[in-house]
């Protein structure tokens, strides 16, 4: 069994997340329908701005998205706190 890095784990959770957040969260729909977010062999990255707020940016290749979801951010706290 190949080992996996932080990083790869960090990229696979992220994307899990994202993809069912994209389901129900308005707006971030749209970065589905950007050109760049069709290849699978670009990095998506959350940026979380305010976690009170569920504030977030979604960074798909060189698209961006604003989202505001609360449970994400919490979500996505959580993760981060295990180590």
């Amino acid at each position: 069994m190949a080992a996996t890095t932080r990083r790869q784990t960090l990229t696979a959770a992220a994307s899990a997340t994202l993809g069912a957040a994209a389901l129900t969260v308005p707006g971030l729909s749209s970065a589905q329908n950007t050109p760049s977010a069709g290849r699978r062999e670009e990095p998506i990255v959350v940026h979380l701005r305010d976690a009170a707020s569920g504030t977030m940016d979604v960074f798909v290749g060189t698209s961006r998205v604003q989202v505001r979801d609360r449970a994400l951010a919490d979500r996505l706290r959580r993760a981060a706190g295990r180590r």
